[in-house]
């Protein structure tokens, strides 16, 4: 543990016999929660509706961000004061009660308390999403706050929360806001028609989202991210969960068993979440739907694996730089890091973190406390495990515990959005992420891509189509293709396109590609995973078929986790179709031998023999002398794809 963090915050001393792993228990959870806290009340207004921290504002403007730290922080000390059965120690529920009298005295003023009407969400939408944490925190403290509050103050707070039901949120999981704010009106007797709509409307949009294997896509889309366990499943199964209503508890907490299946795989050996997808900022709150799932008994976990999950995610960012020495949660990933963050990324956003806080609602008896920690799922047998619905792969090896996504299926694209490579977010357009690995600035050579260059201009990935997946014993597939378009000059060229098939197993990665439409003069280029040279963690990317000698590129800008990073990278003149194939490895294995090989010939103890004939290609790995046969559709179309490994057949 970093020192300064664990004084920071107060920590006592590790517990390594009943957390073996981490050394965490529930005290720690709950000195944590009191030490950021009370950090983040040393910039609140003098009503103490507004916790204005120190930094740049967000594009809401810094009264939203005061009222993002009042209610973020709120969430925190609800879960705090609710899991001690309304023991306060530190007098938050005094303070949040004023600040809540303060906040709503004058809403829509220009002063120094008055927060900020709830609007549209493309006016100022912001609050909307702050309301849902006010409302939680309410509910949560009812009884030691919500139920002394004036009457005067009870209405002023029903009315300015009332504007999240009166007005239009994001389409997607912003809609689940209104929904947690009726949830308390109702709680608190103070439902009616408009309550009961907003909350039917929510409901319907999630089983509209709902795409299959406990996975939501976060909108109309295909965005699939931590969004699912941080806010599609968090708010509806805590919702009734706090009611009491086992028919929702059994409804949502089915699909959160489910999603926790392979969600928790996702979590490597030294606690850190897969760097994927927005909002990265938040942090630990990737837990969440862990420690919910404990909390409310709808896992697939052990109670020992459970809080080894969601107490190596906390000790993670802990130990590496997450909380600055004024005891505030920065902005970024260990430590600061701008390229993590996004334009509505304000100084009191990281305050979603709270969210992980759910597991206080355990109390100290619950077997998630009291049983001893297990290993993660990372921490065991190397796996491989494809997520349909999402058009995930996941594979981890224990001997690292090092986690990667390869990522199929999900972009951040509206339906009704067209692709342009202006708008390319590298958080959700390359092949692949880790646990150890972040992405390359968009200033720099994109890692873990498959570019086009046609007349000068590099491809960008968008809107991804998956064409497959499966998994057997010890591997694993997932395909999809893409249009490729340009920043410069026509955005498409006709006829162009990428289909893409990744296969796993162990640490290593098949990656094989066929181009299609190629114009004359155009060159395909793969890059692998974006590393710091010298570093614990490695990695590799030689050609098998098609590619040329492998370089290595710099990425000055570096990634959330090397200040300074290079990039493997092959290339090949491509006309028409181009079948290309490659293998690459990442591993922070010591003991791991990455193999040498130059480009097209056979990468020696790993693969030893590659047949491409037409559109079918078949490797055989050296281990066991397995074959992996990968047959791509007809060239007219996109259709999904066979991927045959030894005896398993898997059909896209």
């Amino acid at each position: 543990m970093n020192a300064s963090a664990g004084d920071l915050l107060g920590l006592p001393p590790e517990d390594r016999t009943w957390s073996p792993y981490t050394g965490f228990t529930r005290a720690h959870w709950e000195a944590a929660a009191d030490g950021m806290l009370d950090a983040a009340w040393k910039w609140a207004t003098p009503g103490g509706a507004r916790l204005d921290l120190p930094g740049p504002p967000s594009h809401s403007g810094v009264r939203s961000d005061g009222l993002e730290g009042y209610a973020r922080t709120f969430l925190a000390a609800g879960f705090r004061v609710a899991g001690a059965g309304g023991e306060d120690p530190n007098g938050l529920l005094e303070r949040y009660a004023d600040g809540l009298g303060a906040g709503t005295r004058t809403p829509g003023r220009d002063d120094t308390e008055s927060w900020p009407l709830i609007l549209d969400h493309h006016v100022q939408g912001q609050p909307m999403v702050e309301s849902a944490s006010v409302a939680l925190g309410l509910r949560l403290t009812r009884p030691w706050l919500w139920d002394r509050l004036a009457p005067d103050v009870q209405d002023r707070a029903e009315q300015w929360l009332r504007g999240a039901l009166r007005h239009v949120p994001a389409g997607n999981n912003w809609y689940l806001f209104p929904y947690t704010v009726a949830g308390f009106l109702e709680s608190v007797g103070r439902g009616d028609a408009e309550t009961v709509r907003a909350r039917e409307r929510a409901s319907e949009l999630l089983e509209h989202w709902y795409r299959g294997d406990g996975w939501y896509a976060d909108g109309d889309g295909r965005a699939f991210d931590h969004y699912n366990g941080w806010a599609l499943h968090l708010y509806p199964l805590l919702d009734a969960h706090l009611a009491g209503d086992e028919k929702e508890s059994a409804h949502h907490g089915a699909r959160l068993r489910e999603h926790l299946e392979s969600f928790s795989l996702m979590f490597g050996g030294d606690g850190a979440p897969l760097h994927f997808g927005r909002s990265l900022t938040y942090r630990f709150a990737a837990s969440a739907g862990v420690g919910l799932g404990a909390v409310t008994g709808h896992t697939p976990l052990a109670p020992g694996v459970s809080r080894r999950v969601v107490s190596g995610s906390l000790r993670y960012f802990l130990e590496r730089g997450a909380v600055g020495n004024d005891g505030l949660l920065n902005l970024g990933w260990h430590g600061p890091h701008a390229a993590t963050l996004q334009s509505y990324s304000g100084p009191a956003s990281p305050y979603w973190a709270s969210k992980a806080f759910v597991v206080l609602l355990a109390p100290a008896e619950h077997p998630l406390w009291v049983s001893p920690e297990e290993a993660a799922p990372s921490e065991g047998p190397d796996r491989v495990l494809s997520v349909p619905a999402a058009g995930f792969l996941v594979q981890s090896t224990g001997a690292d515990g090092v986690v990667r996504l390869h990522n199929h299926g999900s972009d951040h694209v509206r339906p009704d959005e067209g692709e342009s490579a202006a708008d390319e977010d590298p958080h959700y357009a390359r092949l692949a992420y880790s646990t150890v690995t972040g992405p390359t600035s968009a200033e720099n050579t994109a890692d873990n891509h498959l570019s086009v260059t046609v007349g000068g201009a590099r491809s960008a990935r968008r809107r991804i189509r998956p064409l497959g997946s499966g998994h057997g014993d010890g591997w694993g597939w997932a395909a999809s293709w893409h249009l490729p378009v340009f920043p410069a000059g026509p955005s498409t060229v006709p006829g162009l396109r990428v289909e893409s098939v990744t296969v796993a197993r162990g640490r290593h990665e098949l990656r094989v590609h066929r181009v299609l439409g190629a114009p004359d003069g155009a060159r395909a280029e793969l890059t692998g995973w974006a590393t710091a040279p010298g570093g614990p963690v490695r990695s590799l990317l030689r050609g098998l078929h098609g590619w040329e000698a492998p370089e290595e590129v710099r990425a000055p800008l570096g990634t959330a986790f090397a200040r300074w990073a290079t990039v493997p990278r092959l290339g090949a003149e491509v006309t028409g179709t181009a079948v290309l194939v490659a293998l690459a490895s990442l591993t922070a294995d010591p003991e791991a031998a990455l193999p040498a090989g130059a480009s097209d010939e056979v990468v020696d103890g790993v693969v030893d023999g590659v047949e491409v004939a037409g559109d079918t290609v078949t490797v055989r790995w050296a281990e066991d002398g397995a074959r992996t046969r990968i047959a791509f559709g007809r060239a007219t179309r996109p259709v999904p794809m066979t991927v045959d490994h030894g005896v398993t057949v898997d059909h896209g």
